[in-house]
């Protein structure tokens, strides 16, 4: 297990260092000046001139990439370019209610995924199982910006229920978290489904069944642990996918989160916060990933993960 998490560790090292010559280079092919951004479009040249070589925009790209590197090695990254806050300051509220978002989102997603994948199996082909099924891909192809004004009409507008937007009072999470999970649980339910069904076919199965254990048993105990290992990866994933993909849904319910930072920023040409926030979600999306596959030797001891 050592070695594996080892090994893993220092595969992740090229893929950062990729993830960093991707965004500071795309970053850098995006059109427009930052200095006459930040200056203003009524600035003199003197003043453009004089922040570009504070900023060091004069230098050559390697030399600009290595400064870069070198403060995301130490994670100093620097300051705003648009407020001249740090940007650690910048991000950290904003990315709190982003994990918040993300991390609610993936529980309501695997609670009511598994539970309608297990029964959806247990009961294939019957009424229940099709029902389940309909919902599941009506979920899948609802646009989250869509669900979420559906919500809001009705729930909050018409009802009065919830409030529409804002983030923080636990009424105020509510819609947001079913606007963001209600795919990734149709993704879950139908994993589910398709795992279980796979595995109650095996003959271990069969021969709990024929040694009398009980079907609860045989589902929860037998069943479910080894379908639950594609499952566990699509939950990895989708939690990879609400961090850097709540920006909609942070947008229709005008949530501060980081999602919102980063169209802000990327507007405004703030390189420092918007490279950052990049680097923080693929990072955390590289240590989901890992324990992904740690989980796979807990859910299957014959699983050698060496």
């Amino acid at each position: 297990m050592f070695k594996f998490v080892v090994r893993r560790l220092l595969q992740t090292i090229p893929v950062l260092f990729g993830v960093t010559i991707l965004v500071f280079s795309l970053m850098h092919l995006t059109p427009g000046n930052p200095a006459h951004i930040i200056a203003g479009e009524s600035a003199p040249q003197e003043t453009v001139n004089q922040i570009e070589e504070r900023l060091g925009l004069n230098d050559p790209l390697p030399v600009q990439y290595l400064d870069f590197l070198r403060d995301v090695v130490t994670f100093d990254f620097g300051n705003s370019w648009r407020t001249s806050l740090p940007v650690v300051d910048e991000i950290e509220p904003r990315f709190w209610i982003t994990f918040e978002l993300a991390l609610y989102s993936t529980i309501l997603s695997v609670f009511i995924g598994l539970f309608a994948g297990i029964i959806s199996a247990v009961r294939h082909y019957t009424l229940s199982d099709i029902v389940i099924m309909i919902i599941a891909l009506f979920g899948l192809s609802m646009p989250n910006f869509w669900l979420g004004l559906m919500l809001m009409r009705y729930i909050s507008i018409d009802l009065g229920w919830l409030p529409a937007t804002g983030w923080g009072s636990p009424e105020q999470v509510i819609l947001p978290v079913i606007t963001l999970g209600t795919a990734g649980a149709a993704i879950i339910a139908r994993m589910t489904r398709s795992s279980m069904l796979d595995v109650i076919t095996q003959d271990y199965i069969r021969t709990a069944r024929a040694k009398g254990l009980k079907e609860r048993v045989v589902v929860y105990r037998h069943a479910l642990k080894n379908a639950l290992i594609p499952v566990v990866t699509v939950v990895g994933l989708q939690f990879g996918a609400f961090l850097g993909g709540a920006v909609l849904t942070e947008s229709v319910f005008a949530i501060n989160g980081m999602g919102r930072l980063v169209i802000e920023r990327i507007r405004a040409r703030d390189f420092p916060v918007v490279q950052a926030c990049v680097l923080i979600i693929a990072l955390i999306f590289v240590f989901v990933n890992l324990l992904v596959d740690i989980s796979y030797k807990f859910l299957n001891k014959r699983i050698d993960l060496d």
